[in-house]
């Protein structure tokens, strides 16, 4: 049963003290229940963008089990709200709250596409595929006001360089003719994020994402013009949406997804708080089932920050998720390839066009 002390539209229900600030403030949140029997909407429950502009924007990714070597964040921190993302740790090195700051103060890197095309045109720089987002999705609401994304892509063309993208918004449609152009090149891969087909498991875990529907219909409207996909089931969270993994293979692999990953839900640093506080008061019934399941992966901890064991789990209950995912490829995967991408072409468009001579 879903408490009803919660605050609508928002993952986390708390902020939690940052670490790295020496002022440290606490929200009084008394007069959300009352905004709540009023059916108003809390003024501070509004979206605040922060225009930040960062010296560098690539950024080497040295976590061996990660998947990529280099990624952009255009945005910090992250609107959609999932209550699990392990980037909400990253928003108190900038000073604020891993909780509802980490949803409603965004920070916008404005000059994004021209770090990038700098990048691009560097005479060091060797063509190796990067990928949109590695911390938070870029695609996210604010992409449809400040559209780095669409920017950075058109860089990403301009320069015959191969890019990555990792989301969970159907918005990436928007941009359909640019991922086109890529592909016509083999350079471009997307990864779409898919944790559960409950619409209902999908809001409270995910407040201000695309639906499930919109989701599996991106999946099919790329894998319908070439584009390859990659069903992400990240994260796999024992108690709520461990037992969908099946279907969920099936599902996008019948909406055209080339493949499929997984990882097991990690909860570390202020993300272990936040969590707990979420589910107490999202799921107070199921909690304590979940957090202890949570645990047996990890070694008797929420978190856990061993290579190679921290994303995948260990014990009994992930050697069950593992072998669930195994048969789901099997099953539905067989002969189906996610495509390496191509590392050739940049090298004749370091000045954005093509050498003739």
């Amino acid at each position: 049963m879903k408490s009803d002390f919660s605050i609508k539209g928002r993952g986390a229900q708390k902020n939690t003290l940052n670490k790295f600030s020496a002022y440290n403030y606490e929200t009084r949140d008394d007069f959300l229940e009352f905004c709540r029997l009023e059916g108003e909407i809390a003024d501070n429950n509004k979206t605040q963008y922060i225009p930040v502009y960062p010296k560098t924007i690539v950024n080497k990714v040295t976590s061996p089990d990660v998947g990529m070597s280099f990624s952009i964040n255009m945005y910090q921190g992250c609107e959609h709200g999932c209550i699990y993302c392990y980037a909400r740790n990253a928003h108190e090195f900038w000073g604020y709250s891993a909780g509802l700051d980490f949803e409603r103060k965004i920070l916008v890197k404005h000059n994004a596409p021209k770090l990038l095309e700098e990048k691009l045109k560097s005479k060091s720089w060797k063509a190796c595929t990067i990928v949109l987002s590695g911390n938070t999705d870029c695609y996210q609401p604010a992409e449809q006001e400040f559209q780095l994304t669409r920017k950075c892509l058109e860089i990403f063309l301009k320069y015959r360089h191969p890019v990555g993208i990792i989301t969970k918004n159907a918005l990436i449609l928007r941009d359909l003719d640019i991922l086109r152009k890529l592909n016509e090149h083999g350079l471009i891969g997307v990864n779409i994020s898919v944790t559960s087909l409950s619409e209902e498991t999908r809001r409270i875990l995910e407040p201000r994402t695309t639906t499930i529907k919109k989701r599996l219909e991106a999946i099919k409207v790329l894998s319908d013009n070439g584009i390859p996909v990659n069903a992400m089931l990240a994260p796999i969270i024992p108690g709520i949406n461990s037992h969908e993994i099946l279907n969920l293979a099936k599902t996008v692999a019948h909406h055209g997804a080339l493949s499929m990953a997984f990882t097991v839900v990690r909860l570390n640093g202020a993300i272990g708080h936040i969590f707990t506080d979420w589910i107490r008061k999202t799921l107070p019934n199921k909690a304590d089932k979940v957090l202890h399941q949570i645990e047996e992966c990890h070694g008797g901890s929420l978190n856990d920050s061993r290579f190679g064991i921290r994303s995948k789990g260990e014990g009994k209950i992930a050697t069950q998720i593992h072998d669930m995912v195994s048969l789901a490829k099997r099953s539905y995967f067989k002969n189906r390839t996610f495509p390496k991408l191509n590392t050739d072409l940049h090298a004749s468009y370091k000045d954005g066009q093509l050498k003739l001579f």
